[in-house]
């Protein structure tokens, strides 16, 4: 049978997707397995590192089932993308030596607060073009250090998500550019900064990052036992692929310099490729796939995640046909004329605001419903991710061609027009619907050459829907952001007392 298809594996915080495509990027099967985050502790957020594995075996060998009994065997190259930061530490024999910690945890807030103002935070932003958050490596570590030294003294690889999973499907250990860059890389020149390890005092551990390859060379290929679990071939090149942020950008298309790209998942994640590194502690610059490009990206854990809280707490809607964003869009339509009256902050996991931030509903009444409150929360979700995008048009050549909307939120289109409204900028959404597992899809083809590059215009996305912003809508959220940011000033003394029973190191 001919290798003609691709695999690509998207490791996200709860879902793992595997999604068969052919060499031109058009999905053929796909899969998915959940895995709930565990809180062990307040501001703790961790996962089993075997049952990542065990969601990741399982979404593969369903993925190939169902694109047949013989799929395994036309699959070329698989590739890997996963959410980045946080830690996936293994031991000599590749055995977790903890449970992983996500990037959503905030655990070692209590050493970022001892680090601002201090030239620990200044020169890791101008070495490595960002400052640490809580679930970044570096601040981990150092929490790690102080908290569980023996957790570091067992451990001989430190990893992200899809190195972990490269791990068991390959028993080799790399990284690429883009993860690598979360904390200790020299943002102009990279590689390994041994003045960025000493600034975070863990000059020790510099022996135990991983090596880092190219996203699209070959890092390994499938092993026995890993060919067993998943059904694909023993031998199968398995690509080193790329941070889930980075991936999307490729499966999505927006690759083009000054190109905005939006995923509204679990994360608000505001992305624009750059051509030369832009420095702001409102960001992140990370390497991109392709040498002699920067990822800069500005982000928060506060966006479609708020709206999985809502329905774990509140349930969902009772008549769902159609899909669940289908439901609840016609429960936002129902209450979306006349101006913003219920105001949410999206803050129930995190904010991209130093001061204490939370989950916030604001100007609630009597009259109010269901509908009014999951119209706040897709419009604080919006205002969020504008915030952000604010903070990138300031200082960088943001085009003005349409910004490229994927994840939760683009699966709705009451939702995706929000976008185009509090944006005042057209926002389209393509034909992907998994666009990281398509991204590491196609650094697989690109590496054993059934493509020339991720660029390739035989893998071309294509535009599904294009959103104008309205006049009118657009005027609405300008007014509802100014209240949002006003109240975000004048709450933060009242988050900062809630939040101090609660605090931990």
């Amino acid at each position: 049978m001919a290798r003609e298809l691709v695999l690509g594996v998207d490791a996200g915080h709860t879902v793992t997707k595997a999604v068969l495509f052919d060499a031109g990027g058009r999905a053929v099967a796909r899969s998915s397995c959940t895995l709930p985050l565990k809180t062990p502790r307040p501001r703790w957020i961790e996962r089993d590192m075997d049952d990542v594995w065990r969601t990741a075996h399982q979404a593969i060998a369903a993925c190939l089932a169902e694109a047949g009994p013989e799929a395994g065997r036309a699959v070329a190259a698989v590739g890997l993308a996963g959410h980045g930061d946080g830690l996936y530490a293994v031991d000599e024999r590749g055995r977790p030596v903890r449970a992983a910690i996500v990037a959503m945890d905030t655990r070692a807030e209590p050493l970022l607060a001892e680090w601002r103002g201090t030239p620990v935070w200044s020169r890791a932003l101008e070495l490595s073009g960002t400052v640490p958050f809580a679930g970044s490596p570096a601040a981990l570590l150092a929490w790690l250090a102080r908290h569980e030294p023996a957790v570091l003294q067992r451990a001989r690889w430190l990893l992200s998500c899809k190195d972990w999973l490269r791990l068991r499907l390959t028993g080799s250990v790399a990284t690429d550019p883009t993860d690598a860059s979360a904390s200790f890389t020299d943002m102009r020149h990279g590689g390994y900064s041994p003045e960025l390890l000493d600034l975070y005092g863990l000059g020790a551990l510099t022996g135990m990052l991983p090596h880092v390859l190219a996203c699209g060379a070959v890092s390994g290929t499938v092993t026995r036992e890993a060919a067993a679990l998943t059904g694909l071939t023993v031998g199968t090149p398995v690509a080193v692929g790329a941070h889930d942020v980075d991936a999307a950008a490729l499966g999505l298309g927006g690759t083009t310099p000054g190109e905005l790209c939006l995923i509204a998942g679990s994360f608000s994640i505001n992305q624009v490729i750059s051509e030369s590194p832009v420095v702001d502690p409102r960001w992140q610059v990370r390497h991109f796939v392709r040498p002699g490009q920067w990822m800069i990206m500005s982000t928060s854990p506060a966006s479609v995640v708020n709206l999985e809280w809502f329905l774990q707490v509140m349930g969902p809607p009772a008549e769902h046909r159609g899909g669940i964003h289908e439901a609840i869009g016609r429960e936002v339509e129902a209450c979306l004329d006349g101006p913003s009256e219920v105001l949410f902050h999206p803050f129930v996991y995190g904010s991209p605001h130093p001061r204490p931030t939370s989950g916030t509903f604001l100007g609630l009444r009597g009259w109010h419903g269901r509908g009014h409150l999951l119209r706040a929360l897709m419009e604080g979700v919006v205002l969020n991710h504008r915030w952000h995008v604010d903070a990138l048009c300031s200082k960088l050549p943001v085009t003005g061609a349409a910004a490229r909307l994927t994840g939760g939120a683009a699966r709705s289109e009451v939702w995706s027009q929000m976008f185009a409204d509090a944006l005042r900028r057209p926002v389209v959404v393509t034909d992907v619907e998994e666009s990281a597992a398509r991204g590491a899809a196609l650094l697989a083809a690109t590496a054993v050459g059934l493509l020339d590059d991720v660029t390739d215009r035989r893998a071309a996305a294509r535009v599904l829907r294009r959103h104008e912003p309205h006049a009118g809508r657009a005027a609405v959220l300008d007014e509802a952001y100014r209240v949002y940011q006003e109240a975000l000033e004048v709450l933060g003394p009242v988050w900062a007392r809630l939040a101090a029973p609660g605090a931990t190191e």
